[in-house]
């Protein structure tokens, strides 16, 4: 999987859960809710006030090791 800004959070949950940690390290707790899941990592990085760019690169790196 190659995750995007425009990918939807709970995909990239249900393709790898350890993913979880990038987002709680940066304050998205609420994974759990159904609201959430269904955002994309740009959606919710702006609302949580990140940067979705650096976001997407640590998850991919992530994944690709």
């Amino acid at each position: 999987m190659v995750v995007t800004k425009d990918t939807i959070i709970g995909d990239v949950l249900d393709f790898n859960i350890e993913t979880a940690k990038f987002f709680f390290d940066l304050g998205m707790h609420c994974l759990g809710c159904p609201a959430s899941r269904g955002e994309s990592i740009g959606e919710a990085a702006e609302v949580h006030g990140q940067d979705a760019d650096e976001l997407v690169k640590k998850i991919n790196e992530f994944l690709a090791g």
